[in-house]
């Protein structure tokens, strides 16, 4: 038994730990734990202004006197910008300990620009120059993956997100290979590159729980908590083969499966606060178990499921399916939503109603 599980794991092992939060209290909390980084989203970003709506309400409502011709959208997004800033700070000492590598906060790139690789590697590139220590998401989409490499050629530090899948993760690892490569070949710096490629384990168990019920399947709904374990785990034994030099991340837990079965790799696992939370209460000794297979009789029903072979197996989407994959689609779906509720924070300071 350990009193600190997670302090433990950083300690021990060569695992390193995120916050999956940028709000201040939890991110200070979970550096007392071991944390040497940060990740954020829409949705992420949000949850952080309500988590302190008055001031920020406030400080809507000096943008709006400063920037007397921008739009809601524009100045939720300074808004975000000037969240992640004040989080990203937290962060610089780690930053400096570990050359880059760690001690960054991440920012996403508006998902109304998925469509265009150009104002994806453009905000990226702005969203770099906020803070030496900002790390950018841009998703694991068709055209998410050329802005991946431009956008890593241009020096910016990638964290890939909207991944689920082991065909999209090491499609967005070979691309910041190549946008490293060419870099390289320019004698360009990339010292203190730290680039990462998330998979949202626990939503690609969401998503399966969603096909097996819509189809009928008669899988054990235990097996399900092994989906995104198990293409994590493929997944790196991938990156490892092909010699990607982008660490895997794990992000939105669903079980305490994805924290301990992923143990013991270079690689970041970035739970929610209220599951660093339950790990920290769990007692648990965390021991290596990233080179652990699934369980064959676990691997035989999951590959029952359609959806499952092409989230598993490297050949299993081309980049042209990512778009269309369903946890792509409702994860897309859901930033969009948190930027209209962002837009509609920003109204009712601007417009208060009657």
């Amino acid at each position: 038994m350990t009193s600190s599980p997670l302090r433990t794991m950083t300690q021990t092992t060569p695992t390193t730990l995120w916050n999956d939060s940028s709000t201040l209290s939890e991110l200070t909390t979970a550096i007392g734990w071991g944390a040497v980084g940060a990740t954020c989203n829409p949705v992420i970003a949000l949850a952080a202004i309500r988590s302190d709506l008055p001031r920020w309400q406030a400080r809507i409502a000096e943008i709006a006197r400063e920037r007397p011709t921008a739009t809601e959208s524009q100045i939720g997004w300074q808004v975000v910008e000037e969240l992640s800033v004040e989080a990203a700070q937290l962060l610089r000492p780690a930053f400096e300990e570990h050359k880059g590598r760690n001690g960054r906060l991440s920012m996403q790139t508006d998902p109304r620009k998925n469509r265009d690789a150009e104002a994806l590697a453009d905000q990226a590139e702005h969203f770099a120059a906020l803070a030496p220590n900002i790390i950018v998401k841009i998703p694991a989409t068709e055209v998410g993956i050329a802005a991946i490499e431009e956008a890593t050629y241009r020096g910016v530090n990638i964290n890939v997100t909207v991944s689920f899948t082991v065909p999209q993760a090491v499609a967005a690892g070979e691309a910041i290979e190549r946008g490293l490569t060419r870099r390289e070949a320019q004698g360009k710096d990339i010292s203190t590159m730290g680039p990462v490629v998330t998979i949202m384990v626990g939503r690609l168990d969401d998503w399966l729980g969603e096909v097996v019920a819509r189809d009928g399947l008669d899988i054990d709904p235990a097996h399900l908590e092994w989906a995104g374990v198990a293409a994590f785990k493929r997944a790196y034994a991938e990156f490892a083969a092909r010699g990607l030099r982008a660490r895997l991340l794990a992000a939105a837990y669903r079980n305490q499966l994805q924290w301990t079965e992923l143990v013991g790799g270079d690689i970041v696992l970035s739970p929610p606060f209220a599951w660093q939370q339950k790990f920290q209460a769990s007692g648990h000794d965390p021991q290596p178990r990233i080179q652990e297979p699934v369980a064959p009789d676990i691997l035989a029903s999951l590959l029952r499921i359609p959806d499952f072979v092409r989230a598993y197996e490297v050949d299993g989407m081309t980049p042209a399916e990512f778009d269309d994959f369903g946890a792509t689609r409702k994860t897309l779906r859901q930033f969009l939503e948190a930027n209209a509720e962002l837009d509609a924070i920003v109204r009712d300071v601007l417009i208060p109603a009657p």
